[in-house]
C-alpha cells in the first residue's frame, strides 16, 4: 500500500502530516512525497522521515499527483495533501474499505477543518458539501476528494494516459473522478474524517480559484460527458 503526498513549499505542515502517518495503526508500505519544485526544506524533511522523495519539476497539483501515482508500487494508492492530518486509523480504514468491497476501484472519505477562523469554518464546510452535490450531479456518481482518496493501482494505470496531468488549471481530483467513474465503481472510506486546512479556501481568491478550476474541468469533459450522455452510458454499463 502506497501513500502519495504532493508538496510545494510546505515543509512545516508536511512534517506534521508525516508524523501523523507515522502513528498509523496500520503502517503504509511506502510513503511517497512528490517534491513539486519546492524552494524550502520539504524534500529534506520528507527524506528524514523515511519517505521516498519523487521530484516533479512541472508545477501544478495535477502533474505532481500523477507523478506520485506513477511511482507507487503498492496495490492500493492513497492520497492526501501536505497540510492534512489523518486519523490514526486512516490507512487501516482505507484497506478495510477495499477488502469489504472488492467491486470498487476507488474510494473517498470525509473531512473536517482544523484551522482557519472558526466563524468561517461552516462556510468552508458548505463548500465541501456543495462540491459533493454539484460534482456528483455532473458525474452521475460520488466524486473523489483529493485530500482523502484511495484507488487500486491497476485502476490508476487504466486512466493514467488520459488524465489532464499537464494542465495546472485542472481540478485534478474531479478530473480523476471523470475517468475512474467511467470504468468502475467509486465507494466511500469509512472511519474518521480527514483533518484538512482551510488555507486553499481562504482568503476568498483561493475559493474562487477552486470554483473556476472545477467548472473548467467540467467543460473539458464536454460534450462527451454532458451529464445526460454520461448518465446514460453509466446505466448501460451497470
Amino acid at each position: 500500500m502506497s501513500v502519495v503526498i504532493p508538496v510545494r513549499d510546505d515543509a512545516e505542515l508536511l512534517k506534521r502530516c508525516l508524523a501523523a502517518l507515522g502513528e498509523q495503526t496500520r503502517q503504509a508500505d511506502e510513503v511517497i512525497v512528490v517534491d513539486n519544485a519546492s524552494s524550502d526544506a520539504s524534500a529534506t524533511i520528507a527524506a528524514s522521515a523515511g519517505a521516498r522523495v519523487v521530484p516533479c519539476a512541472q508545477i501544478g497539483i495535477p502533474a505532481a499527483a500523477a507523478a506520485g501515482y506513477d511511482a507507487a508500487s503498492g496495490d492500493l494508492i492513497l492520497r492526501l495533501d501536505a497540510d492534512c492530518v489523518p486519523s490514526a486509523t486512516w490507512v487501516a480504514d482505507a484497506e478495510a474499505t477495499f477488502s469489504r468491497s472488492p467491486d470498487i476501484i476507488a474510494a473517498t472519505g470525509g473531512a473536517r477543518f482544523i484551522d482557519g477562523p472558526r466563524a468561517l469554518r461552516w462556510t468552508a464546510a458548505v463548500y465541501l458539501g456543495g462540491y459533493a452535490v454539484v460534482a456528483g450531479a455532473a458525474l452521475g456518481h460520488r466524486p473523489l476528494f483529493g485530500s482523502n482518496l484511495a484507488m487500486r493501482a491497476d485502476a490508476w494505470r487504466s486512466v493514467s494516459a488520459v488524465v489532464h496531468r499537464n494542465d495546472a488549471e485542472t481540478h485534478d481530483d474531479l478530473d480523476l473522478s471523470y475517468h475512474l467513474g467511467a470504468v468502475g465503481r467509486i465507494g466511500r472510506i469509512t472511519g474518521g474524517r480527514m483533518g484538512i486546512s482551510m488555507r486553499p479556501l481562504w482568503p476568498g481568491r483561493g475559493f474562487r480559484r477552486r470554483v473556476r478550476r472545477g467548472f473548467r474541468t467540467v467543460r473539458m469533459h464536454w460534450p462527451e460527458d454532458f451529464p445526460p450522455y454520461r448518465w446514460r452510458r453509466l446505466r448501460e454499463q451497470s
